[in-house]
């Protein structure tokens, strides 16, 4: 049995995670911006600790993880799940808008992060799983600041896991692809409060595609939780789990595209170094 401390956990893959740490007869930390949009289930008895969190506020941060503490004495996997969406072009974007996300799917990540690190380095032991997007492989327009919060991140994810490797904790990048959740809606996903008609081919067009897609993404919301119970599990995990055919088709792509553009100006590239004409 092992304790799970999970963020953002009223709704979507944070609900889901939750519900298949549950079943699969972990303890779990629950952690929800708004209790009165709390959807979790009941019936788990005292392995369920439901408990106030918004990332973004670092005294409640604080008390959530001495909360879970107290509760379960130990926290062996950190899921970051807390999160939204903003769809705007970086010249309709404010900084403010742009600063919020950052606070939520940054700032709030490493505020949790920092928090639990102290106990599983304690511990010798735990599991640091950072939700972030197929937009951290690539994106398109109008996503340029949600996908610069997963590139951070990624490169968090990166560093972090050297930082902790001699004292036990896994740290893992997930990526999911378009799954069947309610990311897409207001709650979630946010539009650029000032959009531009200049935009109207591009982002606008995005949106519409994303409005009718809304109800019909391919991922199983219930099936990428178990995959993350999983990996939770393994003795090496993964450093990064791409979630979804279609991430994974997004994936492969990108990984073909620069090694592609790579061969064209390797003799640049390295043409660059002292000695190298």
């Amino acid at each position: 049995m092992s304790v799970w401390f999970v963020t953002g956990a009223s709704r979507g893959f944070g609900r889901e995670i939750v519900i298949a740490a549950l079943e699969a007869g972990h303890q779990v930390v629950a952690t929800v911006r708004d209790p009165g949009t709390d959807r979790l289930p009941q019936g788990y008895g005292e392995r369920l600790l439901t408990t106030r969190l918004d990332v973004t506020h670092n005294r409640q941060v604080e008390a959530a993880v001495a909360e879970a503490v107290t509760a379960f004495g130990r926290i062996d996997v950190l899921v970051n799940n807390a999160g939204y969406g903003l769809l705007g072009a970086v010249e309709e974007t404010s900084d403010a808008e742009v600063r919020r996300l950052f606070d939520t799917n940054v700032f709030g990540l490493l505020s949790v992060t920092r928090a639990v690190l102290p106990i599983m380095r304690g511990q010798g032991a735990g599991h640091v799983i950072n939700l972030s997007s197929v937009a951290a492989i690539s994106t398109v327009a109008g996503l340029s600041a949600y996908a610069a919060t997963k590139h951070a991140v990624e490169g968090i994810c990166e560093a972090l896991a050297e930082e902790v490797r001699p004292y036990g904790v896994k740290v893992t990048s997930v990526q999911p692809g378009s799954f069947r959740t309610d990311f897409l809606n207001a709650t979630s996903f946010r539009h650029a409060e000032r959009p531009l008609s200049a935009y109207d081919g591009t982002v606008r067009a995005l949106a519409a595609h994303l409005e009718d897609r809304r109800g019909n993404q391919p991922g199983d919301p219930v099936a990428a939780a178990e995959a993350i119970i999983s990996i939770a599990d393994a003795d090496q995990a993964p450093a990064k789990l791409p979630l979804g055919s279609d991430c994974v088709a997004v994936l492969d792509g990108v990984l073909r595209a620069r090694a592609e553009e790579l061969a064209v100006w390797r003799e640049l590239a390295t043409s660059t170094d002292y000695g190298a004409a």
